[in-house]
């Protein structure tokens, strides 16, 4: 199949199957571009991920992009950004429209409150999944005790928290902590 088409197959069903934004979209990216098509691996797409968490932007559409871009250019990152959103446009303009005009239901609110609680399983399933792989060593698991602990208790940006945990990695690295 053309790469191109694939990739914008390939992304707007991660779009489509996704509720909850770019966090809780993390274990279904992992499981086509790594696992099904093998167009990165979990370390990349942990990397794509934090990048896209840091610069302007949705999360998911900037991993996509970046992604694309890997595979395919310039070309593949524009393909692989309007297979993720596609989906995403066209169900809220369906649903915009008839969304106002429902929202005061119980049964609509109800509906709403569980997808947040799903939502809350994806998004922790994606941390857990992370975490494996990210946490490997006494060092990796202070700067992760660091980060989660700054980032719940002060109101800093999560940019700043990515650049020190970076610049922690290049300190730790040419300091010679082993593991």
């Amino acid at each position: 199949m053309n790469i191109l088409l694939d990739l914008f197959i390939t992304f707007a069903k991660v779009g489509v199957m996704t509720f909850g934004g770019g966090y809780a979209m993390l274990p279904i990216l992992q499981r086509e571009v790594v696992d099904n098509k093998g167009w990165a691996t979990e370390e990349e797409l942990m990397d794509y991920f934090a990048i896209g968490q840091c610069t302007p932007g949705i999360i998911a559409v900037n991993t996509a992009t970046f992604i694309g871009q890997k595979q395919k250019g310039v070309a593949g990152g524009v393909v692989s950004t309007l297979g993720v959103a596609f989906p995403s446009l066209i169900i809220i303009s369906l649903l915009a429209g008839v969304i106002t005009a429902f929202s005061h239901l119980a049964w609509v609110q109800h509906a709403f409150g569980g997808i947040r609680v799903c939502v809350c399983i994806l998004i922790l399933n994606a941390v857990v999944k992370l975490y494996k792989k990210a946490v490997v060593d006494t060092p990796t698991l202070a700067v992760f005790l660091l980060v989660a602990l700054g980032s719940y208790f002060t109101p800093l940006s999560p940019v700043l928290f990515v650049a020190l945990a970076a610049a922690a990695g290049i300190l730790l690295k040419n300091l010679g902590v082993k593991k």
